[in-house]
């Protein structure tokens, strides 16, 4: 039997449908949007938009000897510690080593401040130095950091209360921090005696996102660039180093990374609307979990319009608390004694066991496998908190860590 044009089409046309829905048969369904945090920020520009591209695909890029990496590193992407821009794991912890007092990091000529155990044939990793006090840190989620960074200084100052001024048992503040010579403050920060106030890293060590980029290049991937021109040192294997006059990733490429980690959207929040999970974050403010883990935060101008002057919730409020003698590792960054640690943001929690292996690993070193586990390892300035979370009823508890889950 002789086809015609017309009957040809219209088999090849069903032949396509056919092949479509069979296809969505045997595909898994894309991961709805507020399942992901690794999309750019709604409204940006499409110059903006090719900008956030070229920073995902150096975020992701995986490096080799012939690349750069090394002589001695922790990873070799930034990817693989930051999965999807979420939290890291217990495969991807790193170690951070200096000493316990606040008189800055004597071990930086021996390979500090962070330990770099993987190496290139022909060398060797690093050691811990004998007398040098270290901690292990899960690499921190990545999604919202652009609005971290635009807190205004002020409003941490305004938050924090060093002195208990209010006697509510809480007393934050903020971590003046040394900032390199090539990080450059915002037009409206405040400094003191010279030192800018740090909001990231476990101890709000890190003035900025360029500054946490930058280090995180060198310390964990060994890859220089005009701003740390140099390896880090091989304690171990007695590499000194000297600047490069080739650095291994350009200006542009960095600043497209910055780019990216800036403009990635927050974590979304998942139902919202159910009223265990409502009831759940009455309890939250109830027990006064919100002392340190504020939902609100404003951003100051940015000329990234879709940062500028917003309100977001983070869950937290930047600032270092004595979080116990259960969390002091004996080990400090900038002025943050051993037991305080910056409030983590809470944004993004029910999503952490995606990253994490299909559990939690919470806490700045992992060592919580669940969020009730988390809540348990809180002292200091937390423990009447805690206190009145273990009393309450078990149907509030479940409504409480339902509410924590929907972040």
């Amino acid at each position: 039997m002789k086809i015609n044009r017309i009957q040809h089409t219209f088999i090849v046309l069903l032949a396509c449908v056919f092949a479509v829905v069979s296809c969505q048969k045997i595909m898994p369904k894309s991961p709805a949007s507020n399942d992901v945090m690794d999309a750019p920020l709604e409204g940006l520009s499409p110059d903006q938009n090719k900008l956030f591209l070229e920073g995902a695909d150096e975020f992701d890029e995986v490096y080799t000897r012939e690349s750069g990496l090394g002589p001695i590193y922790v990873s070799s992407s930034c990817g693989s510690c930051h999965a999807g821009d979420n939290r890291g794991n217990l495969f991807t912890t790193l170690t951070r080593f200096g000493q316990s007092d606040t008189i800055g990091n004597t071990f930086m000529q021996m390979g500090g401040p962070q330990l770099q155990h993987h190496f290139i044939t022909g060398y060797s990793g690093e050691q811990l130095p004998a007398n040098a006090t270290s901690s292990k840190l899960v690499a921190p989620i990545v999604a919202g950091s652009g609005f971290l960074e635009l807190v205004p200084d002020q409003d941490l100052l305004n938050m924090a209360d060093p002195n208990d001024v209010n006697a509510d048992g809480i007393s934050g503040r903020v971590n003046w921090t040394s900032i390199p010579e090539w990080v450059i403050p915002s037009s409206n920060a405040i400094s003191n005696n010279g030192k800018y106030i740090g909001r990231f890293g476990k101890k709000a060590s890190t003035y900025n996102i360029h500054q946490q980029t930058v280090q995180a290049f060198n310390q964990d991937m060994g890859i220089t660039s005009t701003f740390i021109p140099h390896n880090p040192y091989n304690y171990a294997g007695g590499l000194q180093s000297s600047p490069t006059s080739d650095p291994e990733i350009s200006d542009q490429s960095v600043n497209a990374t910055v780019f990216y980690i800036q403009t990635l959207q927050t974590p979304f929040r998942r139902n919202a609307d159910d009223a265990s999970v409502q009831h759940g974050a009455a309890l939250f403010n109830q027990i006064k979990c919100n002392s340190c883990h504020k939902e609100t935060l404003h951003t100051q101008y940015s000329p990234i319009a879709a940062l500028s002057q917003q309100e977001f919730s983070p869950y937290t409020d930047l600032l270092l608390h004595d979080m116990g003698a259960e969390l002091d590792d004996h080990y400090t960054e900038g002025t943050a004694m051993t037991y305080e640690w910056r409030t983590a943001p809470l944004w993004g929690l029910g999503l952490a066991t995606q990253a994490q292996g299909g559990k939690y690993a919470l806490m700045h070193d992992g060592r919580a496998g669940s969020i009730e586990q988390a809540i348990e390892m809180h002292g200091g300035e937390s423990l009447k908190s805690k206190n009145d979370y273990r009393s309450l009823s078990t149907s509030d508890k479940e409504a409480l860590l339902k509410f924590l889950n929907s972040l």
